[in-house]
């Protein structure tokens, strides 16, 4: 019998789980904390519990595990990366990055990513799989207990597109910030789309406090396709009225994301177009210059150009800045150290298919 993944329930499944079992109800509050606050990694250590509870739950539930593959800490400033093996074999990957207002973590949403960015190492070798709702909570969790330092804030920009992985996304988001978990401020977690508009539209009915970044990358439509074949499917001013609906009915401010890519977005044209798109609505303009991909053939704009782009667009009224660079001297893209270490197929190098799970 496949035992169930007792982690990606939240707290009212939990109680409606153990309550099944003929248990009390505030066994599933001490449970739950256990699971989620003390962050513990097996059941045996719930000391507070009966052997006979315990050995139950070893029976009938797991907590879906993850192995530390690397860690990769930087000596240029406080930023770890953390390349994690899930345990059919697949590799998804997190930052940790420490700012004076405290401790953020980047996260994955999916093993792979099937949005085709062209710039992007994530989109190497497409999707493998969405993750579930613990294996989201559980980068969390690993990177708080290997630091020792409580995070509080989260970004879910790494390999994966979360509204392509909707229920478990959302899910996720609740269980982060739930009263009865880590407690993290939904104020404090951003998403990254590509714009996959009819999502975008639920997850502003959601009753969610999150900030929503729009990965734009092209000035037009023709660009961002040329950048992002997902875009073929949702026109440009489809995706912004979807930004404009989310600020409507959350009050929460869209942040545009725009990877600069030398020759390709950061033209004089760009300029206008960007404000044309921008100066009217209330957002913020992340300026991202290219992590260049060795697979790849599009080149990082240098420091002065990117400077003139930015300026330029400031004295057109945008609210804009460039991405403090972090983890310059390890792989700092989303999906450099996982392509790195899994080559083209997405495994570790010299697997067979006889070693690794199926999708």
């Amino acid at each position: 019998m496949d035992r169930k993944d007792i982690c990606s329930y939240d707290y009212r499944e939990l109680e409606d789980e153990i309550t099944g079992m003929g248990e009390k109800s505030f066994r599933s509050r001490q449970i739950y904390e256990w699971l989620h606050v003390k962050l513990i990694g097996d059941f045996a250590g719930m000391t507070n519990l009966s052997r006979q509870l315990r050995d139950r739950l070893e029976g009938e539930y797991k907590i879906a595990g993850m192995r530390v593959a690397e860690h990769q800490i930087s000596k240029a400033d406080p930023t770890e990366k953390f390349l994690f093996e899930l345990e059919d074999g697949n590799m998804i990957e997190s930052v940790l990055m420490r700012y004076t207002y405290g401790n953020s973590v980047c996260i994955s949403s999916q093993a792979g990513c099937r949005m085709g960015c062209r710039f992007c190492a994530s989109a190497i070798g497409g999707l493998k799989r969405n993750l579930t709702v613990s294996e989201m909570l559980r980068q969390i969790y690993q990177i708080q207990t290997i630091s020792g330092e409580r995070i509080s804030n989260i970004v879910v920009m790494g390999t994966g597109e979360p509204l392509d992985n909707y229920d478990n996304f959302v899910k996720f988001v609740r269980m982060v910030s739930d009263e009865y978990g880590l407690n993290i401020s939904q104020r404090n977690i951003t998403a990254s789309t590509c714009g996959i508009v009819p999502n975008m539209r639920r997850l502003a009915s959601e009753g969610l406090q999150i900030t929503l970044a729009l990965s734009l990358h092209g000035s037009n439509q023709e660009k961002r396709e040329r950048l992002m074949p997902v875009a073929g499917q949702y026109e440009l001013t489809d995706v912004l009225e979807a930004c404009d609906y989310y600020f409507q009915e959350t009050g929460r401010r869209i942040t545009f994301e725009y990877s600069l890519v030398s020759g390709v977005n950061d033209q004089p044209d760009d300029i206008r177009e960007l404000t044309g798109i921008l100066r009217k609505r209330n957002c913020h303009l992340n300026l991202i210059p290219l992590n260049p991909v060795r697979e790849r053939d599009y080149r990082k704009p240098d420091r002065e150009s990117a400077l003139d782009f930015k300026n330029k667009l400031e004295k057109n009224g945008i609210n804009v800045t460039i991405r403090r660079e972090r983890g310059s001297d390890i792989d700092g893209a989303c999906g450099q150290l996982r392509r790195r270490y899994a080559g083209e197929n997405g495994r570790k190098q010299g697997e067979t298919d006889e070693d690794i799970c199926n999708d």
